[in-house]
Order: C-alpha cells, then sequence, then structure tokens
C-alpha cells in the first residue's frame, strides 16, 4: 500500500535535511565580493560588487603595495528570525566578513589613492606614479654639421 503524505510534512522533511546540510557545511560558506581590476592610462581601477553592505563597515587598506578590502556583509534573516517568529525556508544568500586583497604594481601612488560608493558598487581609483605613467618623447633632429669644405688654392 502506498502512503501518502500531506505537502507540508514532506516540505518540512526537505527543509529540515536542507537546514543540517547548510549547518553542516556552514563553515565553508564565505563569501568572497566580485572584482574586476582594469589598468587606465593614469592610474588602476579597483571595482567591488558590495550589495547590501554599508560602506561604513568597509575598511580600505594599501600596505607594501597590497591593495586589502574587509568589510562584513550582515545577515538579514539572521536578525529576523533571532525572536523566533521567522521560519526560514532556505537561506542561500552567503553572509559574514570579506576580504580581498590585490597587489598593485610597484609604481603607484599610495598616498592618492580615492575610493567611493553608488549602488552598493565600490570604486577605488589607483594613481599611477607620474614616472610610470606613459608619455610621448618628441624626436628632434641633430644639429647640422658643417662638413670641412677643402681648401681652395690660389
Amino acid at each position: 500500500m502506498l502512503a501518502t503524505h500531506s505537502l507540508s510534512s514532506t516540505l518540512d522533511r526537505m527543509l529540515s535535511l536542507n537546514q543540517a546540510l547548510d549547518e553542516a557545511f556552514a563553515a565553508s560558506r564565505v563569501w568572497v565580493p566580485a572584482l574586476d581590476v582594469a589598468e587606465r592610462k593614469d592610474a588602476y581601477v579597483v571595482t567591488l560588487d558590495l550589495p547590501g553592505v554599508d560602506p561604513r563597515t568597509v575598511n580600505v587598506n594599501f600596505e607594501q603595495n597590497v591593495l586589502t578590502i574587509r568589510g562584513t556583509k550582515p545577515s538579514r534573516l539572521a536578525a529576523s528570525a533571532d525572536d523566533g517568529e521567522m521560519r526560514v525556508f532556505a537561506n542561500e544568500r552567503v553572509s559574514g566578513l570579506f576580504e580581498r586583497g590585490i597587489r598593485m604594481p610597484e609604481f603607484v601612488d599610495g598616498n592618492a589613492i580615492t575610493a567611493q560608493t553608488s549602488n552598493g558598487v565600490l570604486e577605488i581609483t589607483v594613481p599611477k606614479v607620474q614616472a610610470a605613467q606613459p608619455r610621448k618623447i618628441e624626436i628632434r633632429a641633430a644639429p647640422q654639421t658643417v662638413a670641412a669644405q677643402p681648401a681652395v688654392n690660389a
């Protein structure tokens, strides 16, 4: 005889298994924000996607030519579930501490680095030092030398 279970009890068992697996592998869930590094003529531009992250909780440091971005992405579900009134069916969005480090070339101006954020995107501009920026080299004509004239005998 085939036993039938209500959809609710089947869903509860699936979610319990899913929750057990999530808890077992929770330590391995790390959020790593996506980033791009691009080079312009005068600077390197590092762009990170930080949706849901308060810019005041992000630290950008530059030391020994390594640009480091650290911060925390809060879990919106954890705060709501703590009071016991919320039942979470799926929790796939990763939250927690993050850190990204990028080794920059030697010829950057660490004192002139700027960072700005807009719509969850952090853009860091790392200027190149003047000596590392491309420049056009003018080619000048060599001075004309007067060839020795043969002496004319009179």
